[in-house]
């Protein structure tokens, strides 16, 4: 159960990596001025992309953590499914 356990976070964790390095391409070391990602907390929360900052970013990440920790796990879950284990 143990090795279960871990498996599942690892994959987790590998996919939320994945996530966030194709998420920040080209603003890697400040993620906050990530077009893509300030369109997404846009998206979500309705705060307008030029309003958003250093701490407003941070902010948002550790206010919305669960939620995101649940997206990031949705993501890893819609990727089995485009990219499918082949069978042994």
């Amino acid at each position: 159960m143990v090795e279960k356990c871990a498996y599942v976070y690892d994959a987790a964790m590998r996919h939320s990596l994945a996530f966030l390095w194709n998420a920040t391409k080209g603003h890697r070391l400040a993620p906050w001025r990530s077009p893509y990602l300030l369109w997404r907390i846009e998206t979500f929360c309705g705060v307008k992309m030029t309003q958003i900052g250093f701490l407003e970013f941070w902010e948002f990440l550790w206010r919305e953590r669960v939620s995101l920790w649940r997206f990031l796990k949705w993501t890893g879950e819609m990727d089995h499914y485009v990219h499918p284990r082949p069978k042994d």
